[in-house]
């Protein structure tokens, strides 16, 4: 699934094609896809209006129109968003596709793809309660004011371990798999640590290394593993996975400390890699 960093790419290589657009046309061809409202709410609240902003929350994206209204998307497991040609061929399971066009530019074409139908696309009232998940999140690092101590409040006492603190979406916004276990190494910290017990310099530097990884990935516009099809809406790989100290990497020597045989071990579910000399 996209994380943080791989969403706020897709949402900045989407900005300056969206913002200032209008919708021409808009086709729906998976009913899963729109399954929140149906077609013709989505087709009603887009066709005719033109977006103004893009914003981001954890792995939500939402584009805001002229009306008022807002439409968010959330990829999970394999959504991708992708501009293209109106007249190129559309990839294999684009559920969702608007037409673009605005003054002085080509008019171009915002495909929602999704071979596995997990993601979906919603229009609605910010005022209205049709997606209240969203106000459940918690802190979002890159959006929120993440200074320590809004960190260390958001944290702090937790009898969990440290994993399932750093994946649950109500505390923090935006990690899953991939940046939890590289946040967590840099940390020098075990999965299975429980937050109530991480001294002050603990949280710091765990807060240090939150912030610093997800920054590092955006930069290099996310990670683009093997097993996932992640690009950004201009169909470019990311290049973090190359950074990576930990995650996939099993069997191969920790390339922090030297001497560590990377790990995996699974739990809930969720597999997590680690260095047992880094992380002790």
């Amino acid at each position: 699934m996209p994380e943080l960093p791989e969403v706020e790419t897709v949402r900045r290589s989407l900005d300056a094609a969206v913002v200032g657009s209008r919708v021409t046309r808009v086709d729906i061809g998976r009913l899963r896809s729109v399954r929140r409202t149906g077609p013709e709410v989505v087709r009603a609240g887009l066709l005719g209006e033109t977006f103004t902003t893009t914003h981001r929350r954890g792995k939500y994206l939402f584009f805001d129109l002229a009306n008022g209204n807002s439409m968010m998307v959330h990829l999970r497991m394999s959504g991708r968003l992708l501009l293209a040609a109106p007249d190129s061929p559309r990839e294999a399971h684009t559920h969702v596709a608007l037409l673009l066009e605005r003054s002085g530019a080509d008019p171009t074409e915002l495909r929602f793809v999704d071979p596995r139908t997990f993601g979906e696309v919603v229009v609605f009232n910010p005022d209205d309660d049709l997606v209240p998940e969203v106000g459940r999140l918690g802190l979002d690092p890159l959006v929120d004011d993440f200074g320590f101590e809004a960190f260390r409040d958001a944290v702090v006492g937790r009898r969990r371990g440290l994993k399932a603190v750093l994946l649950d979406q109500a505390i923090i916004a935006g990690i899953g798999n991939i940046y939890a276990d590289e946040i967590m190494h840099r940390a020098r910290l075990r999965w299975d640590r429980r937050v109530d017990t991480l001294a002050t310099a603990q949280l710091k530097l765990l807060h240090r290394m939150t912030v610093e990884v997800l920054r590092e990935a955006v930069a290099a516009g996310g990670s683009t593993l093997s097993d996932t099809q992640y690009v950004d809406a201009l169909g470019r790989e990311g290049i973090f996975q190359t950074e990576h100290r930990v995650y996939a990497r099993e069997g191969e020597r920790c390339i922090t400390c030297g001497r560590g045989i990377i790990r995996r071990v699974t739990g809930a579910g969720r597999s997590t890699h680690f260095c047992p000399v880094c992380q002790r």
